[in-house]
Formats: structure tokens, sequence, C-alpha cells
């Protein structure tokens, strides 16, 4: 690195050292050239969403994108857990390892404000459980400007994060922050919309997911054998906490398979995405209620066969 280089050669060269590592995608990127891409930008604090300016990087310049790169490759963290920020549905948030990393097919559905399954301007409270970052509690209060939003998560800090993410988009006023393990803190509260994306990932896939996932907080990632856990105790009592027109509209992921095997009676949504991203399904109260009693014997059935 004894020369200066364009930006462009930069971008290719990081590119390809990143390539070459065999690091993983799937924070927000899923290839080299835009992993590259969005750490030369923090390193040079540049802005993201504009294209690389027609520059020539001097050896200092260049030795602060090579050190953020290489520390990329020799930590296998997450580029946000480095940068300290990501972005979801056009927003910027900061980010710790108290918190998964942004990324989620909702964006999408929150950037179309819920259309076509729901009015937008009749829903007046809503619910994110699992909080993490606060992303998907603040973009839905970012996009749905009468919208009282409350966000729920068993993580002290990661409360304490969204509050400041919040702030940062001067929507504090319209968020709520509560401590509470699914909906064990919000006895006697409904809502027009709950919304998660909880874990889903099978205990045992811990032994089969690449580093940068294992640096993710455990609370985040992991729900039981089957990777349900956290779904049935949602599914259990999302009718009891949503107002009459309510929607539930839960990401499972990977998980999805399963859980339409174990409840083939009940007609669930499953969206299609422009974006990608699949493994998200779409409930109102009405039919949660009518298949109270069929939740209720699957949940039963999980606890007394330890699923």
């Amino acid at each position: 690195m004894n020369t200066d280089h364009h930006i462009t050669e930069v971008l290719r060269q990081a590119g390809s050292r990143l390539d070459t590592a065999g690091v993983c995608f799937g924070h927000g990127t899923d290839n080299a050239v835009d992993e590259a891409f969005w750490l030369i930008c923090h390193a040079l604090d540049l802005p993201v969403h504009e294209p690389l300016p027609d520059i020539v990087l001097d050896t200092t310049q260049q030795q602060r994108v090579f050190d953020l790169i290489e520390q990329r490759i020799n930590s296998r963290k997450p580029a946000a857990y480095l940068t300290g920020s990501t972005w979801f549905a056009g927003l910027s948030f900061n980010v710790t390892t108290d918190v998964l990393v942004p990324r989620s097919p909702l964006a999408e559905l929150i950037e179309n404000q819920f259309q076509p399954w729901l009015d937008a301007d009749r829903v007046n409270s809503l619910l994110d459980i699992g909080t993490g970052s606060g992303c998907i509690a603040i973009a839905c209060a970012y996009y749905m400007p009468e919208c009282q939003v409350t966000g729920s998560d068993v993580s002290p800090q990661a409360l304490q994060l969204a509050s400041e993410n919040a702030c940062r988009h001067q929507l504090a006023g319209r968020c709520k922050w509560v401590e509470s393990d699914l909906f064990a803190g919000l006895q006697g509260q409904s809502f027009d919309l709950i919304i998660s994306n909880p874990p889903y990932v099978p205990d045992a896939r811990r032994q089969t997911l690449a580093n940068e996932y294992l640096a993710e907080p455990d609370l985040g990632l992991y729900s039981g054998t089957d990777g349900l856990d956290h779904a049935a105790g949602i599914l259990l009592q999302a009718s009891s906490h949503l107002l009459p027109d309510g929607l539930l509209i839960l990401e499972i992921g990977e998980s999805a398979e399963r859980l339409q095997t174990q409840l083939p009676m009940i007609a669930f949504i499953w969206p299609e995405f422009e974006h990608g991203g699949d493994g998200v399904l779409i409930a109102d109260r009405q039919l949660l209620q009518s298949h109270q009693h069929d939740i209720t014997q699957w949940y039963q059935h999980r606890m007394t066969n330890g699923q």
C-alpha cells in the first residue's frame, strides 16, 4: 500500500479480500462487494445511500479501510457490530452486541404500511414483541404517524438501546418500552396490531451456524428443539391482546414449514416478498379465536413433550 489508489480500486481489493477469506454474509448484505462498500463508507465517513465519490485515496485512508476489513475477517463479527450502526426500512439504527443485527422481510411490509392486509389509518396501537434495537417498532411509528407503539423485550440493555434509537429519530413521544417476557408484562393491554420477529432457530442449529451468527446474543436466536417455543407462546396468547379487528404478524423464518406441519388446520396467510425473504404469517383475531382450542392443545402437547 505504497501508492494512492482510486476508491473503486480499493473497493475491488477489499471485496476480493473478504471473498478470499470466506466470511459469511447475511446481516444486511449478501456479497463481498456490498459488504466492502459499507465498510469503506464507515471508514471514510461517506454516505451509504450514495455512489462512491470519484476520489483517490491516499495511504492513510487506504490503511483505515483495510484495517476495518481485516477486523471484519479476524473477528468474524457482522459489519454492523464493527460500525455500530445499520439500516432497516430506510432508517439508520445504532446497534450493539446486546441485540440482533436488524434484518427482516418485515421491513417491506412496514414501508408499504401493511397493505393490503391492514388499513394503517385505523391502527392506533401497536405492540412489537422482542423489539431488540427497536428497529421494527420505530419503523412502524415512522411510517404510521398516528400510531402509538409499544416495544417489549426481556433485555434491559436492548430496551435502553431501543429508547436511544427512538430519540435519534425524534419518535420517543410515540414509543413506549416495556420489559416483558412475551405478554407477561402486558396484562390487560390490547392492540390493533401485534408484530414480532422472535427467536426461531432450533437449538441444535447452534452447532452449524457461521461465526457471524454466533456473535449475536443467544437470547435473540434460539427457541427450543424445533425453533417454535416463542411462536407458540405468542400464538397462544395473541387473541387475548388483540382488539376486535386486530392483526398478528409473526416472522418465524426457517421454522415456518414446521409450524404449518404442526398446525395444518389454521389457514394462516403467508405473504410473498418482492425483495426476498419468507416465513412470515398473518392472522387476524377472529382466525386465532376460532382456533384457540387447537392452539391450546398444540401448546400443551409441546409443554408435555418438552418441545
